[in-house]
């Protein structure tokens, strides 16, 4: 088992304690497969894509990501996780602005002692940003910068890719194109994908599916 959610219940400093945004969740993801979580805004999906990707602690409970429980991690612990096993794209493309497009498709993979230049360049031949690949971001548009996104995150090969409202910036013709691209190189890549998204059109396109409402998975 890839991702082993059990039992986790979050709350926020301040919240109404007999409201928790996560309670008591329970989900698996074996390698490769791939899961779309569903629920609508403020239902905690993106609160718990965060906790596994250990950007935030969790109350009870226990995630364990490639066998490492989450819950006994420093932060110098889950950063190392992170550049290991785990990669992450959101809606917000967060491309940084003064490299171009072939130094962002290359940066984390690069932090993570992990750039694999053949890879790379495959990633950006098949996300179609071969001839894009001195641009900076600004001049690229809204589908291009989240291909590089998309690039970025599997440019580390990662186990486990989190995506969080990936294509919600993007027009239904363009999210179409970059959801297709990004399954494939799932796919090929042999990484399994955590997709969060209010879409249900999107999230038939997965194998799994599950649905948060009030912090519980329904």
């Amino acid at each position: 088992m890839l991702l082993d959610i059990r039992h986790v219940c979050k709350r926020y400093p301040g919240a109404d304690p007999a409201r928790p945004v996560l309670s008591d969740v329970t989900l698996t993801l074996k390698a490769g497969e791939t899961l779309a979580l569903t629920g609508e805004s403020g239902s905690g999906k993106s609160t718990l894509l965060h906790l596994v990707g250990a950007l935030d602690g969790f109350d009870s409970g226990e995630i364990a990501l490639d066998g490492t429980a989450l819950s006994g991690l420093d932060d110098t612990g889950r950063a190392a996780l992170r550049r290991r096993s785990v990669a992450l794209v959101f809606q917000q493309f967060n491309l940084i602005p003064s490299l171009t497009v072939a130094q962002n498709l290359s940066f984390h993979a690069r932090l993570g002692g992990r750039a694999d230049r053949g890879w790379i360049a495959e990633l950006a031949t098949r996300l179609g940003l071969r001839e894009l690949a001195d641009r900076y971001p600004e001049h690229l548009s809204g589908g291009q910068q989240q291909r590089v996104a998309i690039g970025r995150a599997l440019a580390l090969r990662p186990k486990l890719l989190l995506a969080d409202e990936p294509t919600g910036n993007l027009d239904e013709t363009t999210s179409d194109t970059v959801l297709d691209l990004m399954l494939t190189l799932v796919r090929d890549s042999g990484a399994a994908l955590f997709l969060v998204t209010h879409s249900t059109r999107i999230a038939a396109r997965l194998e799994r599916r599950a649905h948060l409402s009030g912090g519980c998975i329904t």
